[in-house]
Parts: structure tokens; C-alpha cells; sequence
């Protein structure tokens, strides 16, 4: 399973593709206050990247893969400085 709801968090596992966009959404939509867990994950699809830039989601855990990292943080980053958190 690529990502695993606990309570308030999503853990990202492997690879996460575009068939997790919908059920992301979903569970984003019913926790305001929910945080990605990324450290796991080794590729994101875009359709991910979307929904958690459009969520505003808090990251915990930012990837540990750097290249992932670097392609990932600055759009998450720029998309919770624009919703004020």
C-alpha cells in the first residue's frame, strides 16, 4: 500500500502513483489538519503533488531520497506560505 492513513497523518511508502490522487483527496478533505509523512517515499506522482499543494498539507517528514526532496520541497513549501500557515 503507498500511502498508509493513521489518524492525522499519511505515510508515503515506494511509490506513490496516480491511482492514490482520489483516495489522498478524500482524506485530505475530512482531516484540515493533516500531515504527510514522506520520508519513504521514492517517487510521487504529480497527481499527488496536486492535491497535497491544493490541500495545503503540512509535510513532517520531507523525503529522504535529495533528488525527490528538491523537487518537492519548494513547491509544498511555497504552497503553505501562500495559505498563511
Amino acid at each position: 500500500m503507498p500511502i498508509e492513513y493513521k489518524k492525522n497523518r499519511a505515510l508515503f511508502r515506494d511509490v506513490v502513483t496516480v491511482e492514490e490522487a482520489e483516495g489522498l483527496l478524500e482524506w485530505l478533505q475530512t482531516r484540515p489538519g493533516a500531515q504527510a509523512d514522506l520520508a519513504a517515499c521514492s517517487h510521487l506522482h504529480t497527481a499527488n503533488l496536486q492535491v497535497l499543494m491544493s490541500a495545503k498539507a503540512r509535510i513532517s517528514k520531507w523525503p529522504k531520497d535529495p533528488g525527490l526532496r528538491a523537487w518537492l520541497e519548494p513547491a509544498l513549501q511555497t504552497a503553505e506560505l501562500n495559505s498563511g500557515k
